[in-house]
């Protein structure tokens, strides 16, 4: 009876009982009874988990990042001036941005550009009343200083804001574009060019950075040269990354 009951249960306690554990089993009379259960051995179901690639970027991301303590590289190199002078970069880029290639017309958005004179550097707005004449309209009045009219009219000319210059003895006429689908597209493409520029004066000060390294090198062991050199490149990375983003939203903001 009890071997009959045993047959039914061998599925069940195949599944419930580690082979390893199992023990003879015991009939009625009391002697013990050869084991008749022979399962069979599940492997266990092992379940492999794949990295995304997203995962990878970021394991690589943490994996790759430097951080050298200051007081470490203070007598080799100012990791906090040339930091500066990055953030200088982006702060610069912003400005252009804010100056150059705004839609709406206002007497502000001349008072950046510079004018070249044989006395030197001035703002336009030192050597001309700047106001509007109509939304289409900027006129800059230069009877204060007449023999600058040639290098106030070449000045504007020349400052990428894509602006003709009416002359009309000591008045200067703008015309300022209609904002069109072109002008847009237009502004956008001098924002891509501000924003090359900008990682071109980035690569320069890590250039320079770089070679104050190579400078130093005397009395300084290789392995710190590279941390610091890797840690200076990672800084400008994220310059670029931030100018990438100003670029993005002037983009967007210029073309709607």
């Amino acid at each position: 009876m009890a071997l009959n009951h045993l047959r039914i249960l061998r599925p069940v306690l195949c599944r419930l009982l580690p082979i390893a554990t199992r023990t003879p089993l015991v009939d009625a009379s009391g002697v013990p009874s050869p084991p008749t259960l022979n399962c069979a051995v599940v492997p266990p179901n092992y379940v492999r988990h794949y990295a995304t690639k997203k995962s990878k970027a970021k394991a690589k991301a943490q994996t790759a990042k430097v951080n050298i303590n200051a007081t470490l590289v203070e007598d080799i190199i100012s990791l906090d001036e040339v930091k500066e002078d990055m953030a200088a970069v982006l702060a610069t880029l912003k400005d252009e941005f804010s100056r150059n290639l705004s839609i709406r017309t206002s007497p502000g958005a001349l008072d950046h550009i510079t004018v070249t004179t044989k006395d030197g550097k001035f703002p336009l707005n030192q050597l001309g009343q700047i106001f509007m004449k109509s939304p289409q309209l900027l006129v800059v009045n230069v009877t204060g200083f007449p023999e600058a009219m040639a290098a106030v009219t070449r000045a504007i000319q020349e400052s990428s804001m894509g602006l003709n210059p009416e002359v009309e003895g000591t008045i200067i006429r703008v015309p300022i574009p209609k904002v069109t689908r072109e002008h847009r597209e237009n502004l956008s493409k001098l924002a891509k060019q501000f924003s090359n520029k900008a990682k071109d004066s980035l690569r320069r000060v890590r250039s320079n950075a770089v070679n104050q390294l190579k400078k130093s090198k005397e009395g300084v062991s290789e392995d710190t040269i590279r941390l610091i050199e890797k840690q200076v490149q990672q800084m400008a990375d994220s310059y670029v990354t931030d100018i990438d983003k100003q670029l993005a939203t002037k983009t967007k903001e210029l073309l709607g």
